[in-house]
């Protein structure tokens, strides 16, 4: 088992940034995918980006530019730095591991932390 909590979030104003943090511990799988996903009300969960194990990273085609992945290996922490947001940016954010040798087989969520941007 694998837990995932993440931080970060609030309420803030359009053009300003957030740091989001995403803490896993437990049973964690040396080959390893981290991501981030959002999800807005009403509408599914999407992709933000991933960062695998072995540092490779992948951006939706909508979030790059503002968005940055990167993770602390030693730490176990997997970070999204959020720049100039959006009101379309209000989600509820998710971290997800998974391991890549056994894709669908041991995926975790953590339980999502809400940002809003409004002015």
């Amino acid at each position: 088992q694998v837990q995932l909590v993440e931080s970060g979030g609030g309420l803030v104003q359009p053009g300003d940034s957030l740091r989001l943090s995403c803490a896993a511990s437990g049973s964690i799988f040396t080959i390893n995918v981290m991501g981030w996903y959002r999800q807005a009300s009403g509408k599914q969960r999407e992709l933000v980006a991933t960062i695998t194990s072995g540092g490779d990273i992948n951006y939706a085609d909508s979030m790059t530019g503002r968005f940055t992945i990167s993770r602390d290996k030693d730490k176990n922490i997997l970070y999204l730095q959020m720049n100039d947001l959006k009101p379309e940016d209000t989600a509820i954010y998710y971290c997800k591991i998974a391991s890549p040798l056994y894709p669908g087989k041991y995926d975790y969520w953590g339980q999502g932390t809400q940002v809003t941007v409004s002015s």
